[in-house]
């Protein structure tokens, strides 16, 4: 075991075991763990926030003790170790990249050969006297069950969706109720994806807003500056209304908007928010802008807003990976072509007194 794993500051001690020392942590959060999480949430070190791979002793388990099996991503440790609170655990922390349980099984790193090689490495086997590990249900689709118990010899048992049922789980004798087999997608779960998604495309979005800006100072600055402003600024408030309508009102309300493919749920919301811009547009001002820029943005904010919209699928209840991936095959197309469409519209009202 490397000292780079003993090292981290979640890590409180380390326990004896047959091949070694293994690091020992707690189920207690702290203010640093808290804080993490939160900065996670807003993209803030997001893909540094990892643990390194490897197993974790919880409590003061021993060669009967259950062993629970997670990803590398730190937020899904903290789920996990807190929701176990008094327990003593086995915790074998695969490489998923930093990537969460269900995303990292969607996309192989949270596989079969990752999980048997963490296994070996471990020295899992010396350590516990049974052949039993406990997946989280939504590493299903990375994970053949059949193959790992062929390969190491240890049976995988898939556990609950949730971190906080576990405990149930457990004492239930490993059987889950039909509740924990269920994957909810409320509106809490749905506001915690936000803030990430938001900074990313604020990112991408002041980029854009700085562009345009300067586009219509070099254009209009001979007509005066407050024309050239006032132009300016719509555009940008253009922009920041597809990234509200795309990266907030649309995960917020997703029941509730029509279609079931998240880019037609992001051009209605993207549609609706674009028809009020523009009535308050023309109610704040006696010039109310001309058609061209209207229009264009008719097309421009709706197409931002169905392309944000799309982000969402990966962490939604909604979809599958061949209907995201059909969805994409024609969405995207079109979201291009609106975008192209309100772009050269844009460029037109530029002309247009």
């Amino acid at each position: 075991m490397s000292l780079s794993i003993l090292k981290q500051p979640f890590v409180i001690g380390s326990i004896q075991t047959q091949v070694g020392l293994v690091p020992q942590v707690s189920s207690s959060l702290t203010r640093n763990d808290r804080l993490g999480s939160f900065k996670a949430r807003w993209g803030i070190g997001r893909m540094h926030y990892t643990v390194e791979p490897g197993l974790y002793a919880l409590g003061q388990p021993d060669e009967h003790s259950p062993v629970l099996v997670t990803a590398n991503y730190k937020m899904s440790l903290d789920r996990l170790r807190e929701a176990l609170t008094g327990r003593n655990m086995w915790i074998l922390v695969l490489d998923t990249k930093g990537i969460n349980v269900w995303c990292a099984a969607g996309k192989g790193t949270f596989g079969t050969m990752e999980l048997v090689s963490r296994i070996e490495s471990s020295g899992l086997a010396q350590i516990v006297s049974h052949r039993e590990l406990i997946l989280p249900q939504l590493a299903g689709p990375g994970v053949a069950a059949h193959e790992v118990k062929k390969i190491s010899g240890f049976k995988v048992t898939y556990g609950p969706i949730r971190a906080i049922d576990l405990p149930a789980f457990l004492d239930n004798g490993l059987k889950a109720t039909p509740e924990m087999r269920f994957k909810t997608f409320s509106i809490l779960e749905r506001i915690a994806l936000i803030p990430i998604e938001l900074v990313a495309a604020m990112k991408a979005g002041l980029a854009i807003i700085a562009l345009l800006f300067l586009i219509t100072i070099i254009r209009r600055a001979g007509e005066g500056w407050v024309n050239a402003f006032n132009h300016s600024f719509f555009s940008a408030i253009g922009i920041l209304t597809g990234i509200l309508a795309g990266a907030v009102l649309t995960p917020a309300l997703l029941p509730w908007l029509p279609g079931r493919a998240f880019s037609i749920k992001g051009f209605v919301m993207g549609l609706i928010t674009a028809i009020i811009l523009i009535t308050l547009r023309f109610s704040a001002s006696s010039a109310g802008g001309n058609g061209f820029e209207m229009v264009a943005w008719l097309f421009l904010v709706p197409a931002l807003s169905a392309f944000l919209a799309m982000n969402f699928t990966g962490a939604s209840t909604y979809t599958s990976l061949s209907g995201v991936k059909k969805e994409m095959r024609w969405a995207v197309p079109f979201q291009i072509g609106a975008g192209v469409i309100g772009l050269i519209l844009w460029l037109g009202s530029l002309f247009v007194t």
